[in-house]
């Protein structure tokens, strides 16, 4: 039986048959992004977060550090330059910082001092050292009562005395003795122990909560809601000040590095529980001699936040690819390559094997060349730098933005917002190139965020919008204080010690 198949047929079989397959295709798709989401996911849990080369490459396909014969034309500089030999710190051993130690001497003797061959008496001729032990002692708690001592002066008895019977005039004149106000009014809060309880939350990541449970197993009932008000107090009282001079010094320098994480206050005006929050950071280069580190609560994202905060600013600032960063005028805006690394590091395919084939892999081994180049400056001055970046350097960046816009890349995989990301940052990424003090990524300020980062999984949000800005003002003091070789809790102690408003910065002169 024949059955004949009309013109018209035909084309409704060919339009059915062309949206299957488009169908199909964008099945397939949404199938490879989510099995690139799934695999990402799987690492985050069960694989190691580092995005080190050696790790992230397999050692048998990991793409050369160094340009092919056909590559090194277009990369090789017209001219050779003399790079100075790398010098190693020495390795430091534990004698040298226990010296800094105070020691305590044990020398074991014995008693009845006779030979064990003849029975003689023996005399003392030397001790020998056997070994060293890092003993620690667990802090001591005890309270400090203040005493002041009352005079009287005898002179003024005596004119009292004759003067029995007038009630009028003063019997004696007593004085008490001077004493310094407690550093709370009506509370037993010492310097050590808030600097203690500070030091522990913003430096070691203890909440309150645990702490409580730690004073109340030695027998101390210091309950969580009073040592909250005492951070908040000391922190409004003693901390702002010094912020508040940190943040003039910071906007008077060349370089500023920008970051931002989320954050959760639970009681904002008009906001939800559930809203993030944002904690900003910003830092001075890690190039200067001290380090200032400032963290500053918002309660949104908007470039309006670092707009405000750097007003005044003239200098070049690092940041990530958020274009929130643009509001701030007057700055010349340096992009990441560390972040551009990092998007093509997660966009590689999960069979090792392919890498030799791989886009993404091709641009990692690209931004290796690139930080190769830049290690290799890293002793030299900031003129010499300048000039080396544009011989060593540049020549990387056209090359790898040239081999970038030939790749046709689309979709919504990780591959592709990877070359869209390093495309829209393209003119902020070749900014380093103008100042040889300028980095080459934001690490500094991503550096400075992780101690809060950590500690926010474990304290988990902020109570009040008032807990949260007296949290940025104690980061920035603790963090500042250690970027600068200092005791935290030491210093914390000598500026309880002092009267509020005291501007006793967390450096040395």
């Amino acid at each position: 039986m024949n059955v004949r198949i009309s013109s018209k047929d035909n084309q409704s079989l060919a339009q059915e048959n062309a949206a299957l397959r488009n169908e199909v295709n964008i099945l397939k798709e949404q199938l490879a992004l989510l099995q690139e989401q799934f695999d990402w996911l799987k690492k985050q849990v069960f694989g190691r977060k580092t995005e080190q080369t050696s790790v992230i490459m397999d050692g048998s396909t990991q793409l050369s550090l160094f340009p092919d014969e056909k590559e090194q034309a277009v990369f090789a500089p017209e001219k050779t330059v003399t790079v100075p030999e790398h010098q190693r710190k020495a390795r430091r051993t534990h004698d040298e910082w226990m010296k800094k130690l105070p020691i305590e001497e044990i020398v074991h003797k014995e008693e009845n001092l006779v030979c064990d061959i003849c029975g003689s008496p023996m005399n003392v001729i030397g001790k020998v050292k056997l070994y060293d032990e890092l003993v620690y002692q667990p802090a001591q708690v005890y309270v400090r009562r203040h005493y002041a001592e009352n005079y009287m002066c005898t002179n003024c008895v005596q004119n009292s005395e004759n003067e029995a019977d007038s009630y009028e005039i003063e019997k004696c004149y007593i004085r008490c003795a001077d004493y310094p106000k407690p550093m709370i009014p009506h509370n037993f809060c010492s310097p050590e122990l808030s600097a203690h309880i500070i030091y522990e939350k913003f430096a070691k990541a203890v909440p309150l909560y645990r702490q409580e449970k730690d004073f109340t197993s030695k027998g101390i009932s210091l309950l969580r809601a009073t040592m909250s008000e005492w951070v908040c107090t000391i922190a409004e009282r003693w901390c702002l000040p010094i912020l508040e001079e940190m943040h003039k010094q910071l906007i008077l320098l060349g370089i500023i590095h920008g970051d931002e994480t989320v954050l959760q206050v639970l009681h904002e005006t008009d906001r939800k529980a559930t809203t993030d929050s944002r904690m900003w950071v910003y830092c001075n280069g890690k190039m200067n001699d001290r380090s200032i580190i400032i963290f500053e609560y918002q309660q949104t994202r908007g470039g309006i936040h670092p707009a405000k905060f750097l007003k005044g600013f003239k200098g070049f600032l690092i940041c990530d690819g958020y274009d929130a960063y643009n509001a701030v005028v007057g700055t010349k805006r340096c992009g990441c390559w560390t972040h551009t690394r990092r998007r093509f590091a997660e966009a590689l395919p999960k069979d090792k094997s392919a890498y030799s084939t791989s886009v993404a892999a091709k641009a990692v081994d690209f931004c290796n060349r690139i930080y190769h180049e830049e290690g290799l400056l890293a002793d030299l001055t900031a003129e010499e730098r300048y000039e080396q970046r544009l011989v060593k350097v540049k020549p990387l960046l056209d090359a790898f933005f040239s081999w970038l816009e030939e790749q046709n890349i689309s979709g919504k995989g990780k591959l592709a917002k990877a070359v869209r990301y390093a495309l829209n940052e393209k003119k902020y990424l070749y900014t380093f190139l103008e100042d040889g003090n300028v980095p080459i990524d934001n690490n500094r300020a991503e550096n400075a965020i992780r101690p809060f980062a950590v500690g926010r999984k474990n304290w988990l949000f902020n109570n009040t919008e008032r807990g949260a800005k007296c949290s940025a003002i104690l980061y920035s003091l603790i963090s500042t204080a250690q970027a600068n070789g200092l005791d935290a809790e030491k210093y914390l102690t000598e500026l309880f010690s002092q009267p509020p408003g005291t501007i006793l910065l967390p450096w040395k002169d």
